[in-house]
This record gives structure tokens, C-alpha cells and sequence, in this order.
């Protein structure tokens, strides 16, 4: 399993906007992705409820995996995007 452990660099957390953001591109990843803060437990990253409901703050860590073939490419991008708080999915890493 493909895994990635990042610090969430949207200053007011994976909360309205920035989650929206996060879900389009676990979305667009085309694979199943989780999403947990560090030690608990994964949920969908691709369902807006669920990671509203993460309550993940700006500088917590988060862990996002996949199992899924291409997972290490997907993660990297969603990494990005998480730790760097863009406004989009980077189209390469």
C-alpha cells in the first residue's frame, strides 16, 4: 500500500473551500484514495462529508494511501496539493 504522511498547509484546514478542492482532485485521481489524520482512522478521500468530518486543521498531519495501481503518482499529486495549500491539482509533480 502506497502512502504518503503530510502536513496540511491550508491555513484554515481541509474545511469549505480547500476540502472541496481536496475532494475534486482525490476525484480526478481516478483510483480509490483514504484520508486520516495521523492514528485515526481512513476515510473516503473522494466524499466531501468525510473529510469535512476529519476536522483537519492547518499543520495537522494527515495520511493519505492507496493500494490501487499508479498509486504512488496520485499521492504525490494530492500530497502536493495538500502541503503546499494550492488552489489546484498540479497537472505534474
Amino acid at each position: 500500500m502506497a502512502e504518503r504522511r503530510v502536513t496540511v498547509g491550508w491555513s484554515e484546514g481541509l474545511h469549505a473551500r480547500p476540502a472541496s478542492i481536496f475532494v475534486r482532485a482525490a476525484t480526478a485521481a481516478g483510483i480509490p484514495v483514504t484520508i486520516a489524520k495521523s492514528g485515526g482512522n481512513p476515510v473516503n478521500a473522494a466524499s466531501m462529508l468525510a473529510v469535512l468530518g476529519l476536522g483537519a486543521e492547518g499543520g495537522e498531519e494527515i495520511v493519505l494511501s492507496s493500494d490501487s495501481e499508479g498509486a504512488d503518482a496520485a499521492l504525490d499529486r494530492l500530497a502536493k496539493l495538500v502541503e503546499e495549500g494550492l488552489e489546484e491539482l498540479p497537472e505534474t509533480v
